[in-house]
């Protein structure tokens, strides 16, 4: 992603950047959550929090989860590169996630930038380390064994027979057709962002500027 000079130009980036990417049999997600993971993530790399990587993951959790509420889309080659469904925490609600935590054991999802770590084997199979970048937001993901991995009750199957997903501790389970692949793309780097318009977490993070509301924000 190019390093504009203001945020007028940024923001003309952000959308000629969103305009071009190919989604394929895929659907684009919401401009304004791909416009605040982008410039977050600039702002993050810039304080070298982040490294410089093409791919990046977004979750928009204002979607229900019986909906495709993860992107994984590849910046350099401005496409998207998976779609899929993605369950939250189950404390932090039924169909819809609404409240969040960064406590241990509050089984709540956790909003804001992490970046991914390193994969490994462990209970789910193949799983992939989340390191929280925001402190008092995100940053006790590691403790809180916060992580990426498959799971049977990530399918429509499931979804169509309980009228939702099923629930997870606080992990961005996925499907277990899917995991894998997602997993070994985003592995060792990537950016991975949480959106949800939580008040607490809007007041909280040191990134409140960089999510002000683009002002060409439009839909798909």
């Amino acid at each position: 992603m190019p390093h504009p000079g203001g945020p007028g130009e940024f923001e003309a980036t952000a959308l000629n950047l969103y305009a071009s990417v190919d989604a394929g049999i895929f659907v684009k997600p919401e401009y304004d959550v791909f416009y605040y993971a982008l410039t977050g993530s600039d702002k993050l790399k810039k304080d070298g929090k982040l490294p410089e990587q093409d791919i990046i993951t977004l979750i928009d959790f204002r979607k229900p989860s019986t909906e495709k509420r993860l992107w994984v889309i590849d910046l350099n080659s401005k496409r998207v590169l998976f779609h899929s469904l993605v369950a939250h925490g189950r404390n932090s609600g039924e169909l819809y996630a609404r409240s969040f935590s960064n406590k241990i054991d509050s089984h709540q999802s956790s909003l804001g930038f992490y970046v991914t770590g390193s994969k490994y084997m462990g209970k789910h199979g193949l799983s992939l380390i989340l390191r929280g970048l925001e402190n008092g937001i995100n940053d006790q993901s590691e403790r809180r064994a916060i992580v990426m991995h498959g799971a049977d009750y990530v399918s429509d199957v499931y979804a169509k027979k309980y009228g939702r997903l099923g629930r997870s501790f606080g992990c961005p389970a996925l499907p277990a057709n899917l995991y894998k692949q997602i997993i070994n793309t985003v592995a060792g780097g990537s950016c991975l962002f949480i959106y949800y318009p939580d008040q607490s977490y809007l007041r909280s993070t040191e990134l409140y500027s960089y999510l002000a509301k683009p002002t060409s924000a439009t839909g798909q």
